[in-house]
C-alpha cells in the first residue's frame, strides 16, 4: 500500500456537507484507506475571479490504486457531487487534489506530484503539517531524487 496526501476544499453550496460527502465516498473505496483528515479550515480563495471563502483540508490515506487511478477516483468523486470546471481557479462545489503520492514524481499533461503549488498555499501547508508533522523532512527528500 502506497500513502496518499489529498488536499479537499469546496467554497459552493454547503461546503461543510460537500467535504464530509466526499470524504465518505472515498472512504467507500475498497481500494482506500483514510488514515487521517486534517481539521478543516475556513481560508481566502487563492487566485481566480472574486469568489466565496473555502474551508480546506488535507486527508492521508493507503491505497493499492496507482496514481492515474487515484486521480480518477477523485475525480469520480468530484463529479458525482456536481463539479463543473468553468473557470480556472474558479469557485468548485469540491475540489479533490493529490498533493503526494508515496515517494513518486510525476508530471504528466493531466497530473503532476508533487503537486506544483502545494508549498506555496498555507491553507495546504497548515493541515498537511497537522497530519503529518515530518511533511519538510519528506518534501525535502523528494526534492534531492
Amino acid at each position: 500500500m502506497v500513502e496518499a496526501f489529498i488536499a479537499i476544499g469546496a467554497n459552493l453550496g454547503d461546503r461543510g456537507e460537500n467535504i464530509k460527502k466526499a470524504i465518505e465516498l472515498l472512504g467507500q473505496n475498497t481500494e482506500i484507506t483514510i488514515e487521517k483528515v486534517s481539521s478543516i479550515k475556513e481560508t481566502e480563495p487563492a487566485g481566480g475571479p472574486p469568489q466565496p471563502r473555502y474551508l480546506n483540508g488535507v486527508i492521508k490515506v493507503k491505497t493499492v490504486l496507482g496514481p492515474q487511478q487515484l486521480f480518477r477516483v477523485l475525480q469520480d468523486i468530484e463529479n458525482r457531487l456536481g463539479r463543473e470546471k468553468t473557470v480556472r481557479f474558479g469557485p468548485r462545489i469540491i475540489d479533490l487534489d493529490i498533493l503526494l503520492y508515496g515517494d513518486k514524481i510525476i508530471s504528466q499533461p493531466d497530473l503532476e506530484i508533487p503537486h506544483p503549488r502545494m508549498g506555496k498555499r498555507e491553507f495546504v501547508m497548515e493541515p498537511l503539517r497537522e497530519i503529518e508533522p515530518d511533511i519538510e523532512t519528506i518534501l525535502k527528500g523528494l526534492t534531492n531524487q
